[in-house]
C-alpha cells in the first residue's frame, strides 16, 4: 500500500454579504502562475454577483458607518492579527502569483500586515486633518466634519495581488465606507484567501465584498450601478477607465482615476480622503 496520499486541493469562492457563494452563473476560469502553471479555478462573477454584492454592501453601511472610529480601528487591526497567523500560507499565495521568490513574497505579506496597522491607526484621526473650525463673519460655531461617502467600487490593482489590494481597500473601509471588491483577474487567489481572514475578524458581514472574475465585465455594471456612490479605477486599464468613468457620471459618482503607484512607498493619506465627504453645520454662539 503506498504512503503516498494527494492533497486537498482549495475551492475559491466569491465573498459576498459575509458569505461565500459561488457564483450565481456556476462559471469558473483557470488561475495560472507566470510560468502557466496552473494553480486553481477561481469563480468567474458575473454581472447578479456585482449587483448582489452592492446590496450587501449598502445594507452594511448604516451600521459600519455608524461605528465609532476606535470600533473601526480595533477591527482592522484584528485583521492584521489573522494575517501575521497565516502568513506564510499568503508568502506562498503571493510568489506563485506574481512569480516572486519567497524572500521577495514574504516582503510584500509583511508590508501588506503593517499597512493594516497603519490604517488602523487613522481611524480616530483622520476627523482631526479632514475637518475644522472655519472663521466666519457672524456670532456663530461654523464646524467641517468629514463623513464616508457610502458604497465605493473598487477595481483592485492588476500587478499587485496582495499589497495593492490592501493599500486600496483599508483606507475606504477605515473611514466608514462599504466596499465592492473586483479582486485582480490574473491574480485573484491571495484576495479570496483574504476573505476568509475578513470572515473571521470581527468585520460586520457585508462591509467588504470580494468578486473575481473578468474586470471589464464587473467593472461596467458597478459603474452604471445607481446605489454605488465612488468609484476607484486602479485596476483598470486607460480605455477602460476612460469607459467606465462616462458611465460614473450618469448619477455624479466620486472617480478615483488610475495613476502609476509605488505600493511599497508610504501611502501618505490621499487614498484616505478620497471617499470622504465633508458636511458643514453652523450653530448660534450663546450670549
Amino acid at each position: 500500500m503506498s504512503d503516498a496520499r494527494l492533497g486537498v486541493l482549495k475551492t475559491y469562492k466569491l465573498y459576498v454579504g459575509g458569505k461565500f457563494p459561488r457564483s450565481e452563473s456556476g462559471r469558473v476560469y483557470e488561475v495560472t502562475d507566470v510560468k502557466d502553471r496552473w494553480l486553481a479555478n477561481a469563480p468567474l462573477a458575473s454581472r447578479k454577483d456585482a449587483r448582489d454584492a452592492v446590496v450587501a454592501a449598502r445594507k452594511a453601511f448604516g451600521g459600519w458607518s455608524g461605528a465609532t472610529a476606535y470600533n473601526r480601528g480595533q477591527i482592522l487591526y484584528r485583521v492584521a492579527e489573522m494575517l501575521e497567523g497565516r502568513r506564510e500560507q499568503f508568502v506562498a499565495e503571493v510568489a506563485d502569483a506574481e512569480g516572486l521568490s519567497k524572500a521577495k513574497a514574504a516582503a510584500q505579506v509583511d508590508a501588506a500586515i503593517d499597512r493594516w496597522v497603519w490604517y488602523a491607526g487613522w481611524s480616530d484621526k483622520v476627523a482631526q486633518i479632514a475637518g475644522s473650525s472655519n472663521p466666519v463673519a457672524g456670532p456663530y460655531f461654523n464646524l467641517s466634519a468629514p463623513e464616508p461617502t457610502g458604497v465605493v467600487a473598487v477595481l483592485a490593482p492588476q500587478e499587485s495581488s496582495f499589497l495593492g489590494l490592501v493599500s486600496v481597500l483599508a483606507p475606504v473601509i477605515v473611514t466608514g465606507n462599504t466596499a465592492v471588491v473586483v479582486t485582480s483577474e490574473r491574480a485573484p487567489l491571495p484576495a479570496l484567501s483574504l476573505a476568509e481572514v475578513l470572515a473571521t475578524s470581527d468585520l460586520p458581514g457585508g462591509v467588504v465584498n470580494l468578486l473575481s472574475g473578468r474586470t471589464a465585465e464587473l467593472g461596467a455594471p458597478l459603474a452604471a450601478h445607481q446605489d454605488v456612490n465612488a468609484l476607484d479605477l486602479t485596476g483598470a486599464d486607460a480605455d477602460l477607465a476612460k469607459e467606465l468613468q462616462t458611465a460614473a457620471a450618469d448619477n455624479l459618482k466620486r472617480v478615483l482615476r488610475p495613476r502609476a503607484t509605488d505600493w511599497s512607498a508610504d501611502p501618505g493619506t490621499d487614498r484616505l480622503l478620497a471617499f470622504l465627504e465633508t458636511k458643514t453645520v453652523w450653530h448660534p454662539m450663546g450670549v
